[in-house]
């Protein structure tokens, strides 16, 4: 093992685990903002250092050798016992400070988080934090996310998950489409309007859920719009074009202005909760553990 010592090894056992978690050489070379020949080149080079193969090539994508595998899992420990040090002893000299990388839906993100960050940041200035907006379904591990503000609860059991707003979905409307088309009074009437629904991928979200008769059911709508932004469908109902259904945070303040209303808040009964998800580890890093306390109580207030 004297080649470890002429080299640098823990760059070397990151290397070797961004590789491995992105499946491919060139998937890696796009991750690390690198080319594909440099990445093979620094493998082949540790392979050579350590005398064995690592990985099985294949035409697009790898399979780790049994040594592969043994580096891995002994790479990984090796990586979280220096990033735990490492953050504690910065924590300990220096106070908060750091990056992160912090995603969440488009609407409720550029509404409500981004206010939130900037905030937070202006609290503690030596924490930067890269704001990355995507309604679509993220792996916050593959991604490199520190935090993720997410709709959806994560079947990943290497993630830590905090609810920090439990609200619902609501039907929306303006006024003037209710003057111009009639009333909507139960969830059956929906099936006379021009509903707008979100698209998310192949998944048209065409089943809105009520209470009637004391039970949850599904009324499926129809309409001649749809889209997979949450803003673009919120701006059609405000404009009077359609109904929708939204999350009750994206649409509060219209409601309370008389910009939207209510029709069917009666029937309402589909909760909808935004978490905060991370990557479990053996030591939070203070900055993550500053901001998951700061975006809990802010929003919840």
């Amino acid at each position: 093992m004297e080649g470890w010592r002429t080299t640098d090894t823990f760059g070397d056992l990151r290397l070797f685990v961004r590789i491995a978690a992105a499946g491919s050489l060139s998937e890696a070379a796009r991750r690390l903002h690198s080319s594909l020949p440099v990445v093979s080149r620094r493998l082949a080079a540790l392979e050579e250092r350590l005398g064995v193969r690592l990985i099985e090539r294949g035409p697009r994508r790898f399979t780790l050798t049994e040594e592969g595998s043994f580096l891995l899992e002994r790479a990984e420990s090796i990586l979280r016992d220096l990033d735990t040090t490492e953050a504690e002893l910065t924590e300990r000299a220096r106070g908060p400070r750091g990056h992160m990388r912090i995603c969440t839906p488009l609407e409720i993100g550029r509404n409500r988080i981004a206010p939130l960050v900037a905030e937070f940041t202006e609290r503690y200035p030596r924490i930067s934090i890269e704001l990355v907006l995507d309604d679509a379904r993220i792996d916050i591990v593959d991604e490199e996310i520190d935090i993720g503000l997410l709709l959806d609860l994560p079947n990943d059991g290497n993630v830590v998950t905090r609810t920090l707003i439990r609200s619902q979905r609501v039907t929306v409307v303006s006024p003037a489409y209710l003057e111009r088309h009639g009333p909507i009074e139960k969830p059956s009437d929906l099936l006379q309007h021009d509903c707008a629904r979100l698209v998310r991928g192949r998944r048209i979200f065409d089943r809105w859920l009520y209470r009637m008769d004391g039970e949850p059911r599904e009324i499926r709508v129809s309409g001649s719009l749809m889209s997979n932004s949450a803003e673009v469908v919120h701006q059609w109902a405000l404009e009077g074009r359609a109904v929708a259904y939204k999350a009750l945070w994206d649409v509060e303040a219209d409601l309370m202005a008389g910009r939207l209303v209510r029709p069917l808040e009666a029937f309402e009964c589909d909760q909808i909760n935004l978490y905060a998800v991370y990557a479990s580890r053996t030591h939070l890093p203070q900055r993550m553990r500053l901001f998951l306390d700061f975006i809990g109580e802010k929003l919840q207030g």
